[in-house]
């Protein structure tokens, strides 16, 4: 039994906290200390009440000793992992990223990566992560560091630029996803049993939640070439990979939900897959293309996700948790299908070397890409080590689009760094979804979505020179 030290910042998280503690209660061969640190002290203390009720169930393998800690030094303190995943602000600043750009014709179906949203989290979030990783530095500089904070892109560049020699990743599931799309292809078109989407193998690359699978592989046989036969059949209606949801599904309670028609239409147009979730994709290109309006939402099989919703949604899991944390509900203990955990034993050496995509700064594994951009792209873990694996190139109709995104979070992030407002409205205005505004709107949008967020701006930025932008 391996003991280790995984100091979780955010460790008041309503949702992946239980997700996390679940997995690691069903990691065999794991043992150790899980330190919650969160500027939110009572939501921390909840979920270690919840860790205590994890480890009493007869599902657990592993049981683990949750600590919570008032201080980030304490929780860093001899870690062998960290883990990050905050919510930069609240869903009131989220609420102005996403709907204050309605306003000017700009809709969002996520908000919290590219586009207006996507710029104005950065904001909010880069300071934070600044703070992290010179802690980390002074406190646990060998310990491995995995990202799971959006902004996903420029929070683990954060983490790289301030620290250099930092052992760090950003993790994301989007990927995973594709993978089941192209498991229900086996199913539909090859009429095998759907496999699970491990036995899918793929080269992907690009930036996080606009990754772009380039070869498919089941059993030998081309999944891309598969595809064409599989998006006829499907697409007009849309399909949905998840298990008991059709496409359909994202206009009930649901909004997450998508019919991946947008992916689909993707595939005909460049040969090549898009990873992430619909919802996301739309975002990184023109607004005229996939979301000009809600109506172009409905037409294209997806939800434009109101964060009165997420609202909701979080206090429902707050008083779920509270409930779980009371002993009123129980908790189920099963292994989910994120990584995490698996990437984690892999580090270790408890389990073989596994291959599977991250984000990490590009040092020629996507050679159209700037070097010392954050990239995403699949990378190889083993006995401490995270290795980025080569990509095979993009089609060039694709690169553009991709280095367009990549070019201009790598100018978000150098304009948050050197606190420069004029830089960051630059960056700002070029987002593919401002593509229809005039300079004059989007210096008007950018100051209002800014004041409306300037709580957690006004210690970091000279919001005094707002009026020069």
């Amino acid at each position: 039994m391996k003991k280790i030290k995984i100091a979780y910042l955010g460790g008041g998280s309503k949702l992946w906290a239980r997700v996390f503690m679940t997995d690691l209660a069903c990691a065999d061969g794991l043992c150790g200390e899980i330190a919650l640190y969160d500027i939110d002290l009572p939501a921390a203390e909840r979920n270690k009440r919840i860790g205590d009720v994890i480890n009493s169930s007869p599902n657990t393998v592993s049981k683990w000793d949750y600590k919570v800690y008032s201080d980030i030094g304490g929780a860093l303190d001899g870690a062998d992992f960290v883990a990050a995943s905050i919510l930069p602000g609240t869903f009131d600043e989220m609420e102005s990223d996403v709907h204050l750009p309605e306003q000017y014709g700009i809709y969002q179906s996520v908000g919290d990566t590219v586009g207006p949203g996507g710029v104005l989290r950065a904001m909010r979030t880069v300071p934070i992560y600044e703070g992290f990783a010179k802690a980390i530095k002074e406190h646990c500089p060998n310990a491995w560091v995995i990202n799971l904070t959006n902004p996903m892109t420029v929070c683990t560049e954060t983490l790289f630029d301030v620290f250099p020699e930092i052992k760090a990743f950003g993790c994301c599931h989007e990927v995973f996803h594709a993978q089941e799309f192209l498991c229900c292809a086996v199913h539909e078109i090859l009429g095998e049993e759907k496999p699970t989407r491990h036995e899918i193998t793929i080269d992907a690359c690009g930036v996080n939640h606009f990754t772009w699978i380039t070869e498919a592989n089941y059993k030998g046989k081309d999944m891309l070439k598969v595809l064409p036969e599989f998006i006829d059949k499907f697409y007009e209606k849309g399909y949905c990979e998840q298990i008991g949801f059709e496409p359909q599904d994202f206009r009930g309670n649901n909004p997450f939900l998508y019919g991946n028609k947008v992916k689909m239409d993707l595939f005909k147009r460049f040969g090549v897959l898009a990873a992430a979730g619909d919802r996301h994709l739309v975002e990184f290109m023109n607004s005229s293309w996939y979301i000009k309006n809600p109506e172009d939402a409905e037409k294209w099989l997806y939800h434009l996700t109101p964060v009165s919703y997420r609202k909701k949604d979080c206090a429902d899991k707050i008083a779920q948790s509270e409930r779980i944390a009371n002993g009123e509900e129980t908790i189920t203990v099963k292994k989910s299908d994120e990584e995490v955990v698996e990437l984690i034993k892999a580090i270790l050496g408890i389990i073989p070397p596994i291959i599977s995509n991250a984000n990490v700064v590009n040092v020629g594994q996507m050679q159209d890409m700037p070097l010392g951009a954050v990239v995403e792209t699949n990378c190889a873990f083993s006995r401490d080590s995270v290795k980025p694996i080569t990509a095979k190139p993009l089609p060039k109709n694709v690169s553009v689009l991709v280095r367009r995104n990549c070019e201009n979070i790598e100018n978000t992030y150098y304009g948050i760094k050197n606190r420069d407002l004029n830089a960051i409205f630059e960056a700002f205005a070029n987002q593919p979804l401002c593509s229809g505004l005039s300079l004059d709107d989007a210096r008007e949008l950018f100051k209002k979505m800014v004041n409306a967020t300037d709580k957690y701006l006004k210690d970091y930025f000279p919001l005094e020179k707002l009026k020069l932008c």
